[in-house]
């Protein structure tokens, strides 16, 4: 965890979207045989643990004086992530990671909202311009790329765009509040360890396949999910501290070329033309969010996943 950068932050940022990437493959593996609520849980409880042992190995304490910021940060990223993890069992690869990159979209909209309610701000057209365009690559994603029955998968995914957004501006305050990263991904990996433990208890949510028949290679993916995501949190995270913001979020929309060629390769996954544009479309409005809108302490925005 040392500051000094030992490769370029933009190598980094790279590094970390492919390895979203390979989360991605890890969930849609494991869903084929643990319910959203086991693969949630995984994801924390590595995450955690990677996270402690983290801090122990660099003498940082996870002793927080703002435990409200984190449980409301918590439950915000956790119920973006069970809805996200949800869709990527259900929908292609790339169009589950596209609809969650939508949160750069979201987060202009809050801010427009915001503008709105304080009265007299004035609004920035071009942010308009990027929200609608934002709308329009969801909607050439779903209706041509899903089938009738997935309908309802691709709705929680634009929700689960939403619910980062929302996620993100919590860790905003806590960043102003002096939390450092790896005691925010902690606080967030705990919070999904309990809250996908606690959802096992609701209907319809169990394994599809029972424990003593789950395959080796299940186990592993669900490992994997834990094991990927927090490797790449804190590579994105640093890439963040450490590069330019612009640069950075243009880079990460990445992941979703990685998902594209992994969900073809792995999975056959086709996308129409329509569809293509659409994420096309989605990626051009989540970076033109992101430049227009102010300056927010951004290092810590992958946390939401």
């Amino acid at each position: 965890m040392s500051n000094k950068p030992r490769f370029s932050p933009y190598i980094q940022m790279v590094l970390a979207t492919l390895l979203f990437a390979c989360m991605g493959v890890c969930v849609k593996l494991a869903s084929a045989h643990f319910g959203t609520a086991a693969v949630v849980s995984a994801r924390g409880l590595v995450g955690a643990v990677m996270m402690a042992v983290i801090a122990w190995a660099s003498g940082s304490s996870l002793q927080t004086k703002v435990p409200m910021m984190h449980l409301k940060r918590g439950f915000a990223g956790v119920f973006a992530l069970s809805l996200w993890f949800y869709c990527i069992g259900r929908l292609p690869l790339a169009t589950a990671v596209t609809l969650n990159y939508m949160s750069s979209v979201w987060l202009a909209v809050y801010l427009l909202i915001r503008s709105g309610l304080l009265g007299g701000a004035r609004v920035d057209r071009r942010l308009v311009l990027a929200v609608v365009v934002g709308f329009v690559g969801v909607g050439l994603v779903l209706h041509p790329t899903l089938a009738r029955e997935q309908i309802v998968a691709g709705i929680l995914g634009v929700i689960s765009g939403m619910l980062a957004a929302m996620a993100y501006v919590q860790v905003t305050a806590l960043g102003r509040a002096g939390e450092p990263e790896v005691r925010v991904v902690f606080y967030f990996s705990l919070t999904g360890t309990v809250l996908g433990a606690m959802s096992w208890l609701i209907p319809g949510l169990t394994n599809p396949t029972p424990l003593a028949q789950m395959p080796w290679t299940a186990w592993a993916a669900l490992i994997g999910v834990g094991a990927f995501a927090t490797i790449a949190q804190l590579l994105m995270t640093r890439a963040y501290a450490q590069g330019r913001m612009l640069v950075n979020a243009s880079l990460q929309y990445l992941g979703i070329v990685h998902a594209s060629v992994f969900g073809m390769l792995l999975f056959g996954e086709r996308l129409s033309a329509d569809g293509i544009v659409g994420m096309l479309l989605i990626i051009g409005a989540g970076i033109v969010s992101t430049r227009l809108k102010p300056a927010d302490k951004p290092a810590d925005q992958p946390a939401n996943k």
